[in-house]
């Protein structure tokens, strides 16, 4: 299977999708002008990847802002983790958050009570 691989920009995270190594992050800023174009391809691949998942994954989520269309695309890549959950695979998702930015921690607390996976809330040290 290949590794998902895409570079930041100003307005899309930096996503590394890699069964290989078991790391699975999407990390920075999502505002893209194009919710669906850029979060399509994402998805398609965790579609194809939970066709043959590894026995663990953990995904990364970290973010330092998205927009409320991208909170609905991030909905759809939880509920897939769910899924494979649900078929008794192990997953964890992490959710990293800036330590004094309170709505990007809601936003991981209200995601975990709606997926209802094995989900770890961690603040990052101020720089």
């Amino acid at each position: 299977m290949e590794r998902l691989h895409l570079e930041p920009t100003l307005t899309t995270p930096k996503v590394i999708f890699d069964r290989d190594s078991g790391e699975f992050t999407i990390q920075g800023k999502s505002l893209p002008e194009d919710v669906k174009s850029f979060y399509t391809p994402l998805i398609a691949w965790l579609d194809d990847y939970m066709k043959n998942p590894n026995k663990t994954s953990l995904f990364e989520f970290d973010f330092e802002y998205f927009n409320t269309a991208s909170s609905k695309m991030i909905l759809i890549i939880m509920n897939r983790i769910k899924e494979l959950f649900k078929k008794g695979y192990e997953v964890q998702i992490v959710w990293k958050f800036p330590q004094q930015d309170a709505e990007l921690e809601e936003a991981g607390e209200e995601l975990a009570e709606l997926i209802s996976v094995p989900f770890k809330l961690v603040p990052k040290p101020e720089m």
